[in-house]
Formats: C-alpha cells, structure tokens, sequence
C-alpha cells in the first residue's frame, strides 16, 4: 500500500485489503520510512506533529499481539486532547478502537545525545494520566509487527489527563522511576473492573520506556527529534480493551496519578 492509500484508510476508518508485511521485503524498517511518508502528507495538508507514542512497551501482552519489541509513531494536533479528568471523546474514523490506560510526559526540552535517565528526567516538565485509544485496520487485530508500524503505530486518538509538574512528585530519576513502578491502575467500562496493571509493566516504568525511545527515534533514517512542548505517551499498563460509542471508562490510578475519565461517542 502506498502512503496516500494508507492516510486514505486513517481518514475513513476503512479496514486494509491487505496487509503491508504481505509486500516482499516489507519489514520494520521499511514500515518505519512508509510512516514518514504519511507523516509527510498530514503535514502537507496542514496537521501539526504533538509528540509521539510508544507502543508494546508492555511485555506482558507481546505473546497475545506476535509483537516482540516497542514500536513508536507520531501524534498529531487532530489526534490529541486534554482535559481536566473527563471528557467525551468521539470514535468517528477509528477502525476497532481498542482503550489503554498510560503514562504521558510532556517535555520542557530536548534531551541531548546519550541521555542518562538523570539529564533525560531533567528534561522533562510534567506526567499525566492518559488514554490512548488504539486502532488496526486488520481484522481481529492480527499483524505483524512491520503492520503495526505502518498502521500508524495503531495511534488514533489521546486523552491526556490533569498535569503535574515531575518537580512537585519527585526530584530524581530514580525516585520517578521507583514512584510510576509501584504505581497500580483500575481499568474500568461503566463501573465495573476489567482489568488491572502497574506501571512496572512498561519496560520496568514508565521513564525507562521514554529512555528506551528515545534511543529507537534517534536510529531512525529520517526521524524527526524530540522536542521541547511534545508530549508522548508511553505504552499500556493493561491489554488494549475494545471500546464503543455509549460507554463509559474510567482509570483509577494509584499514587502520584490522578484518575481519568471518557465517554465515547459516535460523532
């Protein structure tokens, strides 16, 4: 598939008729420099990149998915939202729209080359609860993991919740890292429990997972660099669950989190 053909698809929310990795020779790399394309034409036609998004940084589901490592890709200004800990959030576009529960950070400046966890903390201005809300244009969710790459990284829609500073919960890496590790979440549809996580699943935290990318994005031909006022989100505490328009979900986080709330809509 063409890049044009793949924003086509993003925009209609139409499943795939086939899948990218059946192209010889398609592989995670390849998927990588299709994403950069698409990038390019949102760009063109007027949409601003906001961060990016981790993916599969949670090893506890890489069995059930086929995929074996973390994956990123772009969020847009037309992808993400912030509120003050609820909001209504329209799935018009998506194709199976799937719910996580994350971890976002937002960044203060760019990290410089070799970033310690320390300088890479340093960096960084604040961490909020998100919901990322995932899609894949194949059916059933079932990809290789060069599919999920060119499918946007599965990123549709963000939902960052209420900021706070990293100053005002930790003062060092280590203390964050120790803090979002221990850290549990609740995921709830419509009041009753689904499913539970920690922040432990996402590469041992949440700041190992940003670290982890950080290193991935700068090896990347023709990435763009992670820049002050991106936010990027970090990766599922839990399995995606599929969502629809009527419901609504919640995640009650542990401490240093606030919970965040979403009712899903149809437009």
């Amino acid at each position: 598939m063409t890049p044009l053909e793949l924003l086509s698809h993003y925009d209609s929310g139409l499943p795939w008729p086939v899948a990218p990795s059946s192209a010889a020779g398609f592989d995670v790399s390849a998927a990588y420099q299709q994403a950069l394309a698409v990038r390019a034409l949102r760009l063109a036609r007027g949409e601003q990149p906001r961060g990016f998004k981790i993916g599969f940084t949670n090893r506890s589901i890489w069995a059930r998915y086929q995929v074996f490592a973390p994956i990123w890709g772009t969020v847009y200004d037309s992808t993400l939202r912030f509120c003050d800990g609820q909001a209504a959030l329209a799935l018009a576009g998506t194709c199976q729209p799937r719910i996580e529960p994350e971890v976002v950070f937002g960044m203060r400046a760019t990290p410089a080359p070799g970033a310690t966890l320390d300088a890479l903390f340093a960096a960084i201005d604040w961490v909020a609860p998100g919901f990322e809300i995932v899609q894949s244009h194949l059916p059933d969710w079932k990809f290789q993991a060069a599919d999920t790459v060119a499918d946007g990284s599965l990123h549709a829609r963000l939902l960052v919740g209420q900021h706070q500073s990293v100053q005002s919960i930790a003062s060092t890496a280590g203390q964050l890292e120790a803090l979002l590790a221990a850290c549990q979440v609740t995921l709830l549809k419509n009041g009753s429990p689904v499913d539970t996580g920690c922040g432990a699943n996402v590469l041992d935290n949440p700041l190992r997972a940003l670290h982890h990318f950080l290193g991935e994005l700068r090896q990347c031909p023709g990435a763009p660099d992670l820049m002050p006022g991106d936010v990027v989100t970090t990766g599922t505490w839990t399995d995606a669950w599929p969502v629809a328009a009527g419901e609504q979900w919640q995640a009650a986080f542990g401490t240093p989190l606030p919970e965040l709330r979403v009712d899903f809509t149809s437009a």
